[in-house]
């Protein structure tokens, strides 16, 4: 396996976190909405399923972005969604130093992110727009790229 350089910029951050309740907005329009705030510079959006007042089913949009993108965020989610309002607030978020190296396989190399702790690795993923590029490639199960990724990294 190579090794590219730490990135050392996922230690500590200081972070927004914005979400709304959403109970009349058609669910055709969330995935829309999410690759517009990740376009805009969200770091994360994920959806939740909740009951709001009468029991009426809904979505909880949450998601987390720089100080800098707030405002850019709200004006998405108001022009994109049914919300009348947002709720946001700061957080910290501490993520592992992250080390990304290439796994050669019979198909092609794959990036694999490692996170480490305290300098010893913790986490091994390997990055799935690889393993999807080259399983369609070869038109092979995507499971038999990881399965070749977790092999050459256990070896």
């Amino acid at each position: 396996m190579s090794s590219h350089p730490p990135n050392y910029e996922h230690l500590d951050d200081q972070m927004i976190k914005i979400e709304v309740n959403l109970d009349n907005t058609p669910g055709e329009w969330l995935g829309y909405v999410m690759d517009l705030l990740f376009e805009a510079g969200a770091n994360d959006v994920f959806y939740t399923p909740i009951y709001m007042k009468k029991n009426r089913p809904g979505i909880l949009l949450q998601l987390l972005c720089s100080v800098e993108k707030v405002n850019q965020m709200k004006e998405i989610l108001f022009k994109e969604t049914t919300t009348l309002g947002v709720r946001y607030y700061p957080l910290t978020v501490h993520r592992l130093e992250r080390v990304f190296k290439k796994v050669e396989t019979q198909w092609g190399p794959v990036t694999v992110k490692e996170g480490l702790l305290n300098g010893t690795v913790v986490q091994r993923a390997p990055e799935y727009e690889d393993c999807k590029n080259l399983a369609q490639l070869h038109d092979i199960p995507l499971k038999k790229i990881y399965e070749q990724v977790w092999k050459e990294i256990d070896t």
